[in-house]
């Protein structure tokens, strides 16, 4: 079960960091996605980490978001940093096995509920 949280208003410019807290033994064996969905759009995976610690990006937010995570904690954040207006969506986050590809959206089979992200600009 994944439990995202952090959401909220920020202005064009600014910063937020969405956390997401797993339970469950399998957190360490597990690639760690976070995707968003606008309104009238596609859900797209905007940020990956593998098991090993490596990391991808969508184009539209690289260089401005990253992605970590705390195995011990069994967290994975996103932090996202220049918020524009077109990152307003609901991020979710999710997991899914560590042996198929973390790029692949479709490999994630293991959501949380979403967190509502505004920018105003």
């Amino acid at each position: 079960q994944l439990q995202a949280s952090g959401g909220g208003l920020v202005q064009a410019g600014g910063s937020l960091r969405l956390s997401c807290v797993a339970s469950g033994r399998t957190f360490r064996y597990s690639n760690l996605g976070w995707f968003r969905q606008a309104p009238g759009k596609q859900r797209e995976l905007v940020a990956a980490i593998d098991v090993g610690g490596n990391t991808n990006y969508a184009s539209s937010v690289k260089g401005r978001f990253t992605i970590s995570r705390d195995n011990g904690k069994k967290t994975t954040y996103l932090q996202m940093n220049s918020l524009k207006s077109e990152d307003t969506a609901v991020y979710y986050c999710a997991s899914g096995e560590y042996r198929r590809s973390y790029t692949d959206a479709e490999s994630y089979d293991n959501w949380g509920q979403g967190t509502q992200v505004t920018v105003s600009s």
